[in-house]
Parts: C-alpha cells; structure tokens; sequence
C-alpha cells in the first residue's frame, strides 16, 4: 500500500474522528483530528475559541493548520466539517491522498446530535440559527464542495465504523494497483 494521505471530510457526526481513528490503527500510519489539533496549539475548546476571538479566527488557524500538514505523510486526517471552506489548502493536500467524503442523511446526523453530549458544550453555532435550519443551510453549502473534492463516499448512515474503514482500505489497495 503506498503511503499517501487519508483525509476524512464531511459533515458534524458522520464519523470522522471514529472512523480515522480505527483506519489510522489498521494502517499502522499517524492519525490527526484537525480539531482537536487546533485546540491543542491553541489550549483552548473550539466553543471557548469561537467565543472568545470568533469563527474567523478559528478558521485562520483551521487553513494555518490544513497548510502545514501538506508536508506530513503518511497520515489519516479528520478534518472539521468546515475544511473544505479553505479551497486551496485542500487541493493541495488532496494531490497525494485519498479524500474520502463520510456521509450521512440530513435525519441521520440530526439523531446523531442529539445524543452527542459534545453537541451543546462543543459544537458552537455557525449561524446563530437554531440548531436543524443551522444543519440543512450549512449542508446545502458545503455538499458541493464535498462532492468537488471526495475520490471517494462512504454514506455511514447504515455501516459499522469497521465497514466503513474496509471500504476505504479497498479503495487505497485498488489506488496502488491503478
């Protein structure tokens, strides 16, 4: 298998951070979740961030970050349902990698934040709508910019996060072949 890149886009709670946890341990390669990478350099919850200094300093250190990382390799990276806002950066880490868009129905991540405790305490508003319009609005945005940049889709609605990681160790052994 040759060592690229993984990087996990798509939106809150289609499972990112889980998937890429269990895909970075089968390949035995370093597995960053951007998020939590961010509020490491920064010692600080992205709530505490987005509260503090806004969405527009978050998403500075988001590209800041994204921009770094396209020197690291091999990896699996989860990035925030955002990153795909910073165009540039993910074009130019998707040169050597797999990006593969997790998904899942609009109802499907609305029953996932609901029981995600992370939700309230974690999971600021973007829009200072309520929570479902802020949902449908921001997916409607970025469904395109996922669909732009996935080699791959994973709908996650109705796999095992271990499915999920089989279907993507597929596709990078068929990568190797091509």
């Amino acid at each position: 298998m040759p060592k690229e890149r993984v990087i996990l886009i798509g939106f809150r709670a289609t499972g990112k951070t889980t998937i890429g946890q269990l895909l970075a341990q089968r390949l035995e390669w370093p597995f960053v979740d951007l998020d939590h990478l961010i509020q490491e350099q920064l010692g600080q919850s992205i709530a505490e961030i987005v509260q503090q200094r806004g969405w527009a300093y978050f998403r500075e250190r988001e590209r800041e970050a994204l921009e770094a990382l396209s020197f690291s390799k091999p990896m699996v990276l989860a990035c925030g349902g955002g990153a795909v806002l910073h165009q540039k950066e993910l074009e130019n880490l998707a040169k050597d990698s797999l990006v593969v868009w997790l998904k899942a129905p609009v109802e499907v991540i609305r029953r996932r934040l609901q029981a995600d405790q992370k939700t309230k305490t974690q999971r600021p508003s973007l829009t200072n709508k309520g929570l479902w319009e802020e949902l449908e609005a921001l997916l409607d945005q970025r469904t395109p910019l996922y669909q732009h940049f996935a080699h791959l889709i994973v709908d996650t609605a109705e796999l095992l996060p271990e499915e999920a990681v089989e279907l993507i160790e597929k596709s990078l052994r068929q990568r190797a072949l091509a």
